[in-house]
């Protein structure tokens, strides 16, 4: 099992008395990307601004890289070995390319050559490098995204949080973009990233957590769809005769049936495991199939469903 690279158990913050988090759990381990989904005000940044040791927790527990979020000595070296990309680049418009990114790596003590080739490195990448020497003032959203991206990687982090990193870029930048966080992945870097862009987190994180002050709930892309939906099989028929329902309503794999003109969906544990019996069973009962697939819910679909039911509890 890999190294867990951020714990936090009870984590809260309240500002003037009123909770921002209230109460986070989570567990990412080492080469992981994490996603934190949820609306505007669900306390993600704020979550990321206690882990970066930005601002201290008002209670709770936290580790990153090993290290005591409530250690002053250790958020030190929290700070050395995380990479944060926020909402605003503030960079230095007057000042150009170079200048900019020497200046950020000078403040993590990076080696001045061991600078430049990062900084070289991560420009090329992103179609930069032609700008080194531009004053950043002039530059475009897009391109200051990919330049808070490069900011943020000089000093060769461990744990990357990302607030929406793929924001305001266009598709072929984002592109870019994805595939370098699918390779900091493969290097063993975790990233953390806040994002409302669902397609994008279905498509890069491993783990998912649906946050609203507090998790809602966690896990795989298609876990999370499994726990929200179950699974659900849709059978269309020729026609639906009587005895294929008395046969499917009798049948123990078969956990909810619906009936949808000549189609049923129906909820079942195990599809690759239970269609055969079902197919079977229809066809004994005279049932004539016409096609069998598995409803397939997407992430928009899973989040909106989270989301209400916990304004609904």
């Amino acid at each position: 099992m890999a190294d867990m690279m951020i714990e936090t158990a009870g984590l809260r913050r309240s500002f003037s008395g009123i909770p921002a988090v209230d109460g986070i759990d989570l567990k990412v381990g080492e080469g992981e990307v994490f996603g934190l989904l949820g609306p505007n005000g669900a306390g993600k940044t704020t979550t990321v601004r206690m882990l970066a040791c930005l601002i201290r927790p008002t209670s709770g527990n936290a580790y990153v890289c090993g290290c005591d979020v409530w250690n002053a000595k250790a958020a030190r070296e929290i700070r050395k070995n995380v990479g944060m990309l926020t909402e605003i680049s503030g960079f230095y418009d007057g000042l150009s390319v170079y200048k900019n990114l020497f200046f950020y790596s000078d403040m993590y003590h990076v080696n001045r050559q061991k600078a430049r080739e990062n900084i070289d490195h991560y420009l090329k990448l992103f179609d930069l490098y032609g700008s080194r020497n531009s004053c950043i003032g002039g530059f475009s959203r897009g391109m200051r995204q990919k330049l808070a991206l490069i900011r943020c990687l000089v000093h060769e982090p461990r744990v990357l949080f990302l607030d929406e990193p793929t924001s305001g870029l266009d598709p072929e930048s984002a592109r870019t973009v994805r595939a370098f966080i699918k390779e900091l992945k493969k290097e063993g870097r975790t990233v953390l990233i806040c994002t409302h862009n669902l397609d994008e987190a279905e498509r890069l994180c491993d783990h998912i957590a649906i946050i609203n002050k507090r998790i809602i709930n966690t896990g795989t892309p298609q876990g999370l769809k499994y726990s929200a939906y179950g699974r659900e099989v849709v059978i269309t028929l020729e026609s639906l005769e009587k005895p294929v329902l008395n046969t499917l309503c009798s049948m123990d794999a078969v956990k909810r049936l619906e009936r949808r003109g000549d189609k049923l969906v129906m909820e079942v544990d195990d599809p690759e495991y239970d269609n055969a019996d079902i197919i079977n069973g229809i066809v004994r009962a005279g049932g004539r199939i016409q096609y069998v697939t598995e409803l397939k819910h997407s992430l928009e679909d899973v989040y909106m469903k989270m989301l209400g039911d916990s304004v609904e509890h």
